[in-house]
């Protein structure tokens, strides 16, 4: 019993601590009481209060008027950020729990500190440093100190209302640590800032400066300055600058430009900004190499070499070396020098100044060709209508020869290496006096060399027309610029060549064919030679007329008309004429279906064969007749129990033909000359004849185009019928 009284008792406990638990867990913590509210910082408020029984975290809140921030914090003391700094905030606190929050504390009134002032720093000389900031909001007043930055001397400090202050008397070359921060008017310092700033160095001392390896470069040292990161050498030569940058106590100028005085500075650098420059160094280049020299012959013999006096120069020496190897020199303070000199030589002249700092460096190389002697002896030959060959023996100093042709109209000019050259822009018939110079490119040509007479062969004849006097006949004429000349007319064409001759200014190509082109070209002949040929003339002859031409009667008024091919023909023109009128056609075929032809007429035949361009050959044939014209009236008639008699209109005593075409048989009934009627006996009746008259030509041929009739004839009884006829348009009926 006791047993189980002590483990009722037990549980009982338990429930009683659960119920507890969960009453105290469903209710919200107490209300906070803020102890203080202090800024530190110009964007925060760290708050202090005591704890409250049971509050898990606790909710911290700044207004001011405008905007409020809420921080959550675990305990105190707690911060809210995000704050305006100088501003005047209310500060309340809540303490929360699973049960919700408390109400707010008591407000503490709290005030951020000012903020920091942004400093801008710079060194403007090697031993200052100058700080500037822009105004903080609330601000009486701002303390800025500096110090080294290696915690060497002393500590600077300065308090000023305004918004800028220079620190002076400092190491140059020397990092410095600034701190500076803003008080309000109750004297309350606000956050503050810290930077670092280096003072600009020293200029350098000692600048020494030698040429290096060649006068274009020279090597710049100095003493080394303290708080130098780099150093920048500046060489100054009127508006040119050449600049060498190191990190080292002596740099290597390139690209100096000679005949120039360069002012040489040093500048130390360092993350501060520069030093001053040195005082400039005085650098004198070697002189430049003349220039304008001029190289002439005063008179055959004797060079004289002069040249533009150059700055720094102190004197002169020039070098002439032959091209046999031979070098003399003249050294001088002058501008000019005098050397003796041989024909057909080429002299290397080169020219050098001088002064203290050396020698300049090589300019041009000049070289001068003394005038080359005239070829001993040419020949000129003449080798074409506008061609001569011309030939001498070779010269000493020569490098190029030239040849001269002068003629009434201008010279001709051949150039060559060689010891020949061809003239081959000559005028035609026409004298040239011809001469052979020797040529240098520095020199130019003697011009004292003899000359010889040569004439060249006629012109090419120029055709100006090419008449056609008959169909084979052609006349071509040309303009005659040569008495003596005679003249050869060629026309080529795939027919083959044909020739004439005149001394005069047209000939006649005679026996030309029919339907071909040809290329008709002129030449002239005289004891100078023979010219070029003409420009050649296109030629083309009259198409061919077709050898051979048939008419072919189609219907009484259509006649065919087909022919041969005429060569060079393109198109055909096609008529028959009379007095009763004409048939007329135009075609690219070879033939043609001429209509409108009246029946046993007389016509006459022509034919026009027209080339690709236009020419036209009139062909005449053998007169054509048409043919008889066909009989109207055809009726037929009934004679005995078996007969038929055919019955037409004809117009004269033309023969005619009778034809019956039926299924039971085909029958033919020729009359008499001169009647125009036909009997047909033993016709079997009960069948249907296509019945056809037409005229007999003089050959003997019937005409096949005539209208044809049909009729049915019947049988009545055994011998009694009746014959219907039927034209192609109403029916009548005959008994």
């Amino acid at each position: 019993m006791c047993g189980a009284k002590s483990e009722s008792l037990i549980f009982l406990g338990l429930l009683f601590s659960c119920l507890e638990m969960i009453f105290s867990a469903n209710t919200a913590p107490d209300i906070p009481v803020i102890d203080q509210a202090y800024s530190k910082l110009s964007n925060s408020i760290t708050v202090e209060w005591k704890a409250v029984p049971g509050a898990t975290s606790y909710l911290l809140t700044a207004e001011d008027g405008d905007s409020f921030i809420e921080t959550v914090v675990t305990n105190s003391p707690g911060t809210v950020m995000g704050l305006k700094p100088a501003t005047l905030y209310r500060i309340t606190i809540r303490s929360i729990n699973s049960g919700g929050k408390s109400q707010p504390s008591l407000f503490r009134k709290a005030k951020t500190v000012l903020a920091a002032p942004v400093l801008s720093v710079s060194s403007p000389s090697c031993d200052s440093i100058a700080v500037s900031w822009k105004v903080v909001h609330m601000a009486a007043g701002f303390s800025v100190s500096l110090m080294r930055s290696d915690g060497l001397g002393r500590m600077l400090k300065e308090n000023t209302t305004n918004t800028s202050l220079i620190f002076t008397n400092l190491d140059p070359g020397t990092l410095y640590t600034i701190k500076a921060y803003a008080w309000n008017v109750n004297g309350i310092p606000g956050d503050d800032f810290t930077c670092n700033q280096r003072t600009s160095p020293k200029a350098p001392a000692d600048v020494q400066v030698v040429f290096h390896s060649d006068a274009s470069r020279a090597i710049v040292s100095w003493i080394p300055t303290k708080g130098a990161l780099t150093y920048s050498v500046t060489a100054s030569s009127g508006l040119l600058k050449l600049n060498c940058n190191t990190s080292s106590a002596s740099c290597l100028v390139l690209s100096l430009q000679c005949g120039s005085e360069y002012s040489v500075s040093v500048t130390a650098y360092n993350d501060a900004g520069s030093s001053k420059p040195t005082e400039a160094v005085s650098l004198k280049t070697i002189p430049c190499a003349p220039v304008n020299v001029s190289i002439k012959e005063d008179e055959p013999g004797h060079l004289l070499v002069s040249w533009s006096s150059v700055n720094f120069g102190h004197y002169y020496v020039v070098f002439v070396k032959s091209d046999d190897g031979l070098e003399v020199h003249c050294n001088t303070s002058h501008t000019q020098c005098h050397f003796q000199s041989d024909c057909g030589f080429t002299y290397f002249i080169s020219v050098f100044a001088y002064n203290k700092a050396g020698q300049s460096l090589l300019g041009d190389v000049f070289n001068y060709t003394t005038a080359p002697c005239c070829p001993s002896d040419f020949r000129a030959v003449f080798v074409s209508s506008d061609t001569v060959q011309v030939t001498w023996a070779p010269v000493r100093g020569a490098e190029m020869y030239e040849t001269r042709a002068v003629g009434w109209s201008g010279a001709v000019l051949c150039s060559n290496t060689t010891t020949a050259c061809t003239l081959s822009a000559l005028q035609c018939n026409t004298h040239y006096n011809v001469t052979v110079y020797s040529f240098s490119e520095a020199r130019g040509s003697n011009t004292s060399c003899a000359s010889k007479d040569v004439a060249t062969a006629p012109c090419s004849p120029e055709i100006k027309n090419i008449s056609k006097e008959a169909l084979s006949v052609i006349s071509v004429h040309w303009q005659s610029d040569n008495e003596a000349a005679t003249y050869v007319v060629t026309a080529r064409g795939d027919a083959g060549l044909w020739h004439c001759t005149s001394s005069g200014n047209s000939c006649t190509l005679i026996n030309l064919p029919c339907g071909s082109a040809f290329s008709v070209s002129a030449i002239a002949r005289s004891p100078a030679g023979q010219s070029l040929p003409s420009y050649s003339v296109p030629l083309e002859t009259a198409p061919c007329c077709p050898s051979d031409l048939i008419l072919t009667q189609v219907t009484q008024s259509v006649t065919n008309i087909s022919w041969s091919v005429g060569m060079g023909a393109q198109t055909y023109i096609t008529m028959l004429e009379s007095p009763k009128g004409q048939a007329k056609c135009h075609t690219l075929q070879n033939y043609c279906l001429l209509g409108c032809i009246t029946c046993d007429t007389n016509y006459t035949v022509s034919l026009k064969a027209v080339s690709e361009t236009g020419l036209t050959s009139s062909c005449t044939y053998q007169g054509y007749s048409s043919s008889i014209c066909c009989p109207s009236g055809v009726k037929l008639y009934r004679l005995g129990s078996n007969g038929i008699r055919v019955y037409w209109r004809a117009s004269d005593k033309t023969n005619y033909n009778t034809d019956l075409f039926g299924s039971k048989g085909n029958f033919t009934c020729s009359p008499i000359s001169g009647l125009s009627h036909c009997d047909t006996t033993k016709i079997p009746c009960g069948d249907v004849y296509t019945v056809v008259v037409s005229p007999v030509t003089d050959k003997g041929l019937r005409l096949t185009f005539c209208p044809k009739k049909i009729y049915s004839v019947t049988c009545s009884g055994s011998s009694v019928g009746m014959v219907i006829y039927r034209g192609k348009s109403n029916p009548e009926q005959h008994t």
